[in-house]
């Protein structure tokens, strides 16, 4: 790939690879630092507002360049939940991502920070000198312990696939159900069908489930300033968990909780309404969990790792 002029020459896959590198760089809002704005910041502090993301950023700020799955493994996230984190932090510009052989190569943009704390103290006259004796607190004199969500409150779960017609579909009526008004369920897409499917209809009236109000719509409706304030986000297919969500009201806590395709199976109709019946129970499975948590005196981390362990939850063909 080198020229006798030392400028290299890209041919045949070379020139495959680096269109491959320039396409994993494209998500970046910004690309050269200096260039921080009001809605470069937003989008900074809204990627960094959400307890896995923030540790992914500081890990890789700590550790250099690492491939996507030794980022993985301090944290135990699945392989879909990972790359949704990681595409996140990308799409704001924290990350830098690069193409080895088959590994993608994740960075920290520490000068994006940079950049954001001279954006937001801009003009700012009254920041105290810094002392080069300033004594630190030692941090075992902090008590404080990490975040729990709210008592008293009902939560609000978005669940999300591609089309919005089946799996977000059951789960969003499961959830309403078995919440017990705890919690207030919502469905979407990223490309909705724009209907609902006729067999998850069908279901849902068999096991004596209402099925007023539901309807196939975009996930960019719960991403506006309107929409709820968001406490968790599940994704059901694991298209919509490799995509690039948009930023949620209400930083809600995210999980994969991945689930077959029932509407994809091209047979006879008892074949496919057996197949409705089997994401129906994963479904209820993990969201009767779910719904059990003790949710207020968890943390946030703990619950984090609850949430994704309740994602590899797993029926039996018995069950």
């Amino acid at each position: 790939m080198a020229s006798h002029s030392g400028i290299p020459v890209l041919t045949g896959a070379n020139r495959s690879s680096a269109k491959n590198d320039a396409n994993l760089h494209s998500l970046n809002y910004f690309d050269n630092i200096g260039n921080m704005d009001k809605s470069t910041a937003i989008n900074v502090l809204s990627a960094l507002a959400q307890d896995t993301r923030l540790e992914i950023f500081r890990h890789l700020a700590q550790t250099g360049p690492q491939p996507a799955g030794q980022i993985g493994e301090p944290f135990g996230l699945p392989l879909a939940t990972l790359s949704f984190h990681l595409k996140t932090l990308q799409q704001a510009g924290l990350l830098n991502c690069r193409r080895e052989g088959r590994q993608l190569i994740y960075q920290a943009r520490c000068g994006v920070i940079v950049e954001l704390l001279a954006y937001l103290t801009e003009h700012c006259c009254n920041l105290p000198a810094v002392e080069s004796t300033i004594s630190l607190t030692p941090l075992e004199n902090f008590t404080r312990k990490p975040a729990a969500m709210p008592q008293d409150s009902i939560y609000n779960v978005l669940f999300l696939c591609t089309g919005n017609s089946a799996r977000s579909i059951l789960a969003e009526v499961l959830m309403n159900h078995h919440g017990q008004g705890r919690f207030r369920a919502f469905s979407a897409g990223s490309h909705p069908t724009g209907r609902v499917n006729p067999y998850a209809v069908r279901l849902l009236e068999l096991q004596g489930l209402s099925i007023e109000g539901l309807r196939s719509k975009s996930w960019d409706e719960f991403a506006t300033p309107e929409a709820p304030s968001l406490d968790f986000v599940f994704t059901v297919c694991d298209n919509a968990a490799g995509e690039v969500c948009p930023f949620w009201p209400g930083q809600p806590m995210t999980a994969h909780w991945g689930v077959e395709d029932p509407a994809a199976i091209e047979s006879n109709d008892v074949q496919k309404m057996l197949a409705f019946r089997k994401a129906f129970r994963e479904l209820e499975n993990r969201i009767k969990i779910f719904a059990s948590l003790p949710i207020p005196s968890l943390d946030k981390i703990r619950l984090q790792a609850r949430l994704d362990e309740i994602g590899r939850t797993v029926l039996e063909h018995n069950e």
